[in-house]
């Protein structure tokens, strides 16, 4: 199994996804990139300060010319721009330019905020990707979409920028608890779905491996998924096409986030979601109900819901139209025609919508 992936931007090559067992390599290639003999600033949360942040530090002040921190409070509550606006001022107060680095270590909450940060601060500046979760390692670290939350509305401020280098180190996983692993399972399961049924079928075939945290298991569906996404974000870089199909599950999972006052995790949403699109699929005849079954038992396996308690269907709904997926009033819906293959489909009915999301509601 391959180590590394290029992702390519405008049909150029960006940046390499590194799939490693430690940080050995990393110091290797931050000078590869040009960047040694450079303000280096490590953006972070309490959570994972602890474990990762010295050992990063001493690593990138091997080759930078200083290196400073930020750390923000752990949680999607601190995903907005009142901690924008915190590291715009420590940035200036150290005074960062535009060849200085941002490094974003932890999970997605980290990686959209630290890459936003490097979007708009001086202009753009470049950042490098050190995902620390399993979501993030297969999701949000890669194809350069950054943003904050705005009040409870998930990444409504946001920008593109891709970042020059992702690191991963998959020994970070040990230090998840089961919640918040398989919550990665969510954005998993979804790139099988929506284009590979022979990964979907992988999946479930290594379900007691994955669960065990088989350290060869765990690269090759890493692997496998960072690719599936490499090649979907090279396709449509700016999600003005294909590229939507990666919010499979995302519609309704963004509502239900919401609604929750983000007290359930973003992979779970994402699976009750994902529960309620392939209801619509199998309402219309593209997936058979044994598939469909199979979906949900598949998301189950992972210890992913695929109901939601105490909301009302027209809550739901209502928070639908606020989705930034939304196009002249319309929602570009994401279904599958059959399983490893979803279109983009912008005529499904409130109707039909409506008894999706009935399906998930206790």
């Amino acid at each position: 199994m391959n180590h590394i992936l290029t992702v390519n931007y405008e049909n150029k090559p960006a940046y390499d996804i590194l799939l490693q067992a430690d940080f050995s390599l990393l110091q290797e290639a931050l000078e590869t990139l040009d960047m040694a003999n450079r303000r280096f600033m490590i953006i972070t949360d309490s959570n994972v300060e602890k474990f990762y942040l010295r050992e990063l530090k001493d690593i990138i002040q091997k080759c930078g010319k200083k290196v400073e921190t930020f750390v923000f409070p752990a949680g999607e509550h601190s995903k907005n721009l009142n901690t924008v606006n915190d590291c715009y001022e420590k940035l200036i107060e150290a005074g960062f330019d535009r060849n200085d680095v941002l490094v974003a270590l932890g999970g997605g909450v980290v990686g959209d905020l630290t890459g936003f940060v490097a979007a708009t601060y001086l202009r753009g500046i470049r950042f490098v990707q050190i995902p620390t979760s399993l979501l993030s390692m297969v999701d949000s670290s890669i194809g350069g979409k950054t943003g904050v939350d705005y009040k409870l509305y998930k990444n409504m401020i946001g920008a593109f920028h891709q970042p020059k280098l992702v690191y991963m180190n998959l020994s970070t996983l040990k230090t998840l608890d089961d919640k918040e692993f398989y919550s990665g399972m969510g954005e998993i399961i979804k790139h099988g779905l929506i284009k590979e049924e022979d990964y979907y079928s992988w999946l479930k075939e290594h379900i007691e491996d994955i669960k065990a945290k088989d350290y060869e298991v765990l690269r090759e569906m890493i692997f496998r998924s960072c690719k599936i996404k490499k090649a979907v974000v090279e396709e449509d870089p700016k999600e003005k096409g294909e590229r939507a199909l990666l919010n499979f599950g995302h519609t309704i999972g963004h509502s239900i986030e919401k609604l929750m006052e983000l007290n359930l995790l973003h992979g779970e949403c994402v699976c009750i979601g994902m529960a309620a699109a392939a209801a619509i699929s199998l309402k219309r005849g593209y997936i058979q109900k044994i598939e469909y079954e199979d979906i949900l038992n598949t998301i189950e396996s992972f210890q992913q819901p695929i109901k939601v308690a105490g909301l009302s269907p027209e809550e739901i709904y209502e928070v639908t139209r606020y989705d930034k997926k939304m196009d002249n009033d319309q929602i570009k819906f994401i279904l599958l025609q059959k399983i490893g293959n979803a279109v983009i489909d912008p005529s499904v009915s409130k109707d039909e919508m409506m008894k999706a999301i009935q399906s998930v509601i206790i």
